[in-house]
């Protein structure tokens, strides 16, 4: 989907590492959340409470999934799961836009 129709945006953003990674909320019509943001480059660190699909819509990243010694690397557009109560790595290497769902 390249565009969300009918939906509350928050104004506040999220931001986090002192603003190399920021996003907004959007609130979907059925009650559900997505986060839309830019990642600039760096290391980070995130858990998450819920179960996460994180959406790439442009970069180049790499990341470190729970459970796993491995990464993922992308260039471009791609799509990951991260489980939820765990805590996954990101290391970014061009700015990187992203949408995040919650379930």
């Amino acid at each position: 989907m390249s565009q969300f129709e009918q939906v509350t945006v928050i104004k506040e953003a999220n931001i986090y590492y002192e603003g190399k990674v920021t996003s907004r909320t959007v609130l979907l019509p059925d009650g559900s959340k997505v986060t839309l943001g830019i990642m600039m480059p760096g290391s980070y660190e995130f858990g998450t409470d819920q179960h996460e699909t994180m959406e790439i819509l442009s970069g180049q990243l790499s990341v470190q999934l729970p459970g796993s010694e491995e990464w993922l690397h992308i260039d471009g557009q791609s799509t990951f799961e991260v489980p939820a109560n765990t805590r996954f790595k990101l290391e970014i290497k061009t700015v990187t836009d992203y949408c995040c769902s919650y379930s």
